[in-house]
């Protein structure tokens, strides 16, 4: 399974996107949709699941959840908006994470590109994609990429849709 991460759109999806996941399965949006509208265009295009995060209103809660917990390919993945960072959760994530103990956990929210074990608990892979979004901080869009195949994570990339200063 092939698989198209993205977060923090806040209303706004790149063209590229739809280039760069061209030869995913599904794609997973970790939150801060913004509009109903990205959730459609993503939908139409591939599979989608994805999180609401906190600018979303109630259309966009009302189509994806607060939380997402699922099995892929043999990987347990939990997806959230809001969910800290190892092994610094946040409050609500942290005795829910050593309760399910995801292989995968992902979210979005702090705008930064990171993946990363979980020092404390192996066997806890961390993702977040970054922003694909023109509004926040974060100086570079970003996207990941990865396949799940019998319950490995594998050919993660890291994808550079551009400077958010050129949107501007």
């Amino acid at each position: 399974m092939r698989i198209g991460l993205i977060s923090d759109t806040h209303g706004f999806l790149d063209p590229k996107v739809f280039d760069y996941f061209a030869e995913v399965d599904q794609i997973w949006h970790a939150g801060d949709v913004g509009t109903v509208s990205i959730i459609e265009e993503l939908g139409a295009f591939k599979p989608t699941l994805g999180v609401y995060g906190n600018i979303d209103g109630h259309d966009v809660r009302q189509l994806f959840p607060e939380d997402q917990k699922f099995d892929c390919e043999g990987v347990r993945v939990w997806m959230t908006h809001i969910g800290g960072k190892p092994p610094r959760y946040n409050p609500r994530v942290r005795p829910l994470i050593n309760k399910w103990l995801p292989q995968l956990f992902i979210c979005g929210h702090s705008h930064i590109l990171a993946v990363m074990h979980d020092p404390k608990r192996p066997g806890i892979l961390y993702m977040n994609p970054g922003a694909a979004g023109r509004h926040g901080f974060h100086k570079e869009r970003t996207l990941l990429r990865f396949t799940i195949e019998m319950g490995k994570i594998k050919d993660l990339e890291v994808v550079k849709l551009g400077s958010r200063a050129q949107l501007l």
